[in-house]
């Protein structure tokens, strides 16, 4: 089901899930590579495509136009990774940087992604303690996810409820199987489980214009060199 390309018929809606796994040793990885081997036996490839990264991308060289195609089909954008250095992997971040265009996704004309979702499936090596205002990262968790929150507030997203692993490093099969179950019938299930999250407001919308940026920026085409 990784990178495998929609088929549409008659009686099959394109799918509604784009899943962004980005773990750069997925074959080292012990979360990310359960939960995406759970999601292929689940057999939800009719609602669900999955976009492996580092696989499609290992030069970095990203097909902008390409994921904005499958980002216009979704309603629900999964970003699975581990928790590197507080933040996205390096080629989700890139991905973020190419494909978010400006007039598309966010400011002046960039309504593509207003009342979607985005939901963040992550995990760190660190315990939940040690994200924790007296734990050994000084912050609790909530406060890494702010870039996340930010970018489907910029783009008129709803952000949903993190499902986070603690402790990954130390966690049994038979813990991360379950987390895996969870990811899986959290899926099956969208969008009836998120029915309470609140919306994005009407205001988030363009939260970041044109004039808030610097003049040379501004001056440049949309999504382009200067």
């Amino acid at each position: 089901m990784v990178d495998a390309a929609p088929t549409t018929t008659p009686n099959t809606a394109p799918p509604d899930i784009l899943v962004l796994a980005a773990h750069p040793d997925l074959a080292r990885s012990a979360v990310t590579r359960s939960f995406l081997a759970a999601l292929h036996a689940a057999g939800l490839a009719p609602r669900v495509q999955v976009h492996d990264l580092y696989r499609r991308y290992p030069d970095f060289h990203i097909d902008a136009e390409a994921e904005r195609r499958a980002l216009s089909q979704a309603q629900l954008l999964v970003m699975l990774h581990p928790l590197h250095w507080y933040g996205m992997p390096a080629l989700q971040k890139l991905w973020c940087d190419e494909v978010l265009q400006l007039g598309w996704a966010y400011g002046p004309g960039g309504t593509a992604l207003a009342g979607k979702d985005l939901w963040l499936v992550t995990s760190t090596g660190g315990t939940a303690e040690a994200y924790s205002t007296g734990g050994h990262h000084g912050l609790p968790f909530e406060a890494f996810t702010l870039p996340y929150r930010q970018t489907a507030r910029t783009c008129g997203m709803r952000f949903l409820p993190v499902q986070v692993l603690h402790g990954a490093h130390r966690a049994s099969q038979a813990e991360i199987d379950a987390q895996a179950r969870r990811f899986v019938a959290q899926l099956s299930a969208y969008p009836d489980w998120c029915e309470d999250v609140e919306a994005c407001p009407e205001d988030c919308q363009d939260a970041v214009g044109l004039d808030d940026r610097p003049a040379a920026f501004s001056a440049l085409s949309i999504g382009g060199a200067a």
